[in-house]
């Protein structure tokens, strides 16, 4: 079976601890970031020359237009039932489940549950 390390720390490569240890000596100084100079270096990268030419945008444009042709969207005229009512609401709703859905509770259902009564009366 192979060996398993027990070391905690090693995260750290052969090159890294090198370095380590020659800047603690003095041999070496340690490498100075200056990050809005990275900053202002990376904004070159941003953007491509294609996009500086204005091709970038022709290119979009032929890349996601339709195959096919798209028809205009139509305005349907569809006037509200402002009459407020409910019996043109329950002819809607019969015409379309005219036997009602199962486990509906109907008025004969509830007028024949009063006449049998409550359980244990």
């Amino acid at each position: 079976m192979s060996e398993v390390s027990k070391e905690t720390n090693n995260s750290q490569t052969f090159d890294a601890q090198q370095i380590t240890e020659s800047v603690e000596a003095g041999e070496q100084k340690l490498p100075t970031v200056d990050v809005s100079a990275d900053y202002e270096a990376s904004k070159e990268f941003s953007v491509s020359d294609i996009d500086r030419a204005g091709a970038g945008a022709q290119a979009a444009a032929a890349a996601t237009a339709p195959k096919f042709p798209i028809p205009a969207p139509k305005d349907i005229a569809k006037p509200a039932d402002t009459s407020g009512n409910s019996a043109d609401f329950r002819s809607m709703a019969k015409e379309i489940n005219p036997a009602g859905a199962p486990g509906n509770v109907t008025d004969d259902l509830v007028q024949k549950a009063i006449d049998l009564g409550t359980p244990g009366s």
